[in-house]
């Protein structure tokens, strides 16, 4: 697959204060973004547990998170995106065991995987990747802050937050732990009651268990809690507050609870001032996820014959709130809908010896002037419509539905090439089919959907002699037969028909000519 790369706006000077709204889980409102500084935004994005290689429900997280990025860069801010790596855990331990290998071993392998997986799909790879095990002395020191101030406290080796201590603590989830105390008293082990001050604390440091990973501390040999570890990596990647912080919705309660909580208290500031999470796939109305076995790899998926952008198209179909069922149906239908799309995207590229397109880099917004009057105002019309839709929270479907328009006139061009390549296109269509062409890659750019060309195709439409040089060698045809040099007009004719053009000698001496 030939990738187009992400719009590079450096050349244009957009107005970044536009009224992009987004739906700020912590408010549970739709809410105006307005960042810390001027024209730039910090990200945090929640990353994988590297144990295994990664699903589809990651693909539906991470293509959401990367076109809102994508629209960001596009629109003229300054992104830094921060996305980290969970390299020690109980289920890495456990397949490291399992395999008799090591937890680095395990770790390394799968955050490999994770960038071959991602990278298939098209997403930018984030400005910066930290792993928890790169970042102990932030938590060791995160943690003793905490304690100094009153917010944990220690026993027996382990560390834990006192959630009590913390008065917003449910800010974000809107959970009320008083009325959830008896309930949470059977999620937990008797060794943990008789340590914990309250059911809902929550492990900040682990005292070590024998045989497994462990680091030095104040409270003895042991590892990080998962909480503690993003709050660490937020506060040393990008400071004590944030523009916006990224997740899947099972990610609200606890994880981002407890990161808004210890690192408010730690800090005395705010953690983030939006909160963004994207709905869950669901197989049979149950999430998917490896925990209950209903998950299909992004690698399965590629390896069966299903493209990289079909996936993407089928994610973005939906709104990156809502749940998104995943069906084989749904599928082949995200499947057929991106075969229409991909060919308008392509047809610059496949048919560029036939459209006498000028050639453009296809990175950068190119304007024609020569564009007619009409034809412009349509596609700024339509570029409009495009910003508003993905300035309404993201809507990533109505976005598409922009591109299907914009790519309706081109498919239809693309079909009759394929006909015909050589049919005649007045020059005034051709300008307007061009400037089309670039406000659809342009557009298609920003959701980060790449034109995906069979070499088969390239390989024919690039054989093809170019318009001008078919023209020409029948004028030299008709020259030679006018002379009687048959052997020479019957030559330029072999020599057309071996790069696949077949000419027909119609009445009064006019010569057409098609694909073979």
């Amino acid at each position: 697959m030939k990738k187009q790369p992400i719009v590079d706006t450096s050349d244009k000077k957009p107005n970044v204060q536009v009224a992009f709204k987004l739906t700020n889980t912590l408010t549970q409102q739709t809410e105006v973004f307005n960042p810390l500084k001027p024209n730039h935004v910090t990200i945090y994005c929640c990353g994988v547990t590297v144990y295994d290689l990664c699903h589809l429900g990651h693909a539906r997280s991470y293509i959401s998170w990367d076109v809102l990025r994508r629209y960001f860069i596009w629109q003229g801010y300054k992104v830094t995106f921060v996305q980290n790596f969970t390299d020690i855990d109980d289920k890495i331990i456990s397949r490291a065991a399992k395999e008799n290998s090591t937890m680095n071993e395990v770790s390394e392998r799968n955050i490999k995987e994770f960038h071959k997986d991602m990278d298939s799909l098209g997403i930018l790879r984030p400005d910066r990747m930290p792993r928890a095990t790169k970042c102990i002395d932030g938590i060791r020191s995160m943690i003793q802050d905490l304690e100094a101030k009153g917010a944990a406290y220690s026993t027996e080796g382990d560390v834990y937050f006192a959630v009590m201590r913390h008065p917003n603590y449910g800010k974000l989830s809107g959970r009320d732990l008083s009325a959830q105390q008896l309930n949470a008293e059977g999620r937990v082990t008797e060794k943990e009651k008789a340590r914990k001050q309250h059911p809902f604390d929550f492990a900040l440091w682990k005292s070590a268990k024998d045989g497994e990973p462990s680091f030095s501390s104040p409270w003895g040999s042991g590892r990080p809690g998962w909480h503690i570890e993003c709050s660490a990596m937020v506060l040393q990647e990008l400071g004590e507050t944030i523009d916006i912080h990224l997740g899947g919705a099972d990610l609200v309660f606890p994880h981002h609870e407890n990161e808004i909580a210890q690192s408010e208290a730690a800090t005395g500031k705010k953690l983030a001032n939006y909160w963004l999470h994207n709905g869950m796939v669901n197989v049979g109305g149950q999430k998917m996820s490896k925990s209950l076995g209903n998950f299909t790899t992004i690698r399965s998926l590629l390896e069966e014959g299903v493209s990289a952008m079909t996936l993407r198209f089928f994610i973005l179909q939906a709104h990156y709130r809502k749940p998104l069922d995943f069906t084989l149906e749904g599928l082949e239908a995200a499947s057929s809908g991106w075969k229409g799309l991909n060919t308008a995207i392509c047809l610059g590229e496949v048919n560029k010896n036939i459209l006498q397109w000028p050639k453009h880099p296809v990175n950068k917004t190119t304007e024609t002037n020569s564009t007619p009057t009409e034809a412009r105002e349509e596609l700024d019309h339509l570029r409009q419509r495009f910003i508003d839709v993905m300035n309404d929270d993201l809507n990533t479907s109505a976005a598409m539905a922009v591109l299907f328009e914009l790519a309706r006139p081109l498919k239809s061009i693309a079909n009759e090439i394929e006909r015909n390549p050589y049919k005649q296109i007045p020059d005034i269509k051709a300008k307007k089919l061009y400037a089309r062409w670039l406000t659809l890659v342009e557009l298609a750019n920003v959701l980060g959907l790449q034109g995906e060309m069979k070499q088969e195709n390239l390989s024919r439409n690039s054989s093809i002699p170019n318009k001008s040089v078919i023209e020409e060698a029948i004028k030299q045809r008709s020259a030679a037969k006018r002379v009687r040099n048959y052997e020479k007009a019957d030559q330029i004719r072999d020599d057309l028909k071996k790069q696949g053009i077949e000419l027909i000698d119609k009445s009064e001496g006019v010569t057409d000519w098609i694909r073979i």
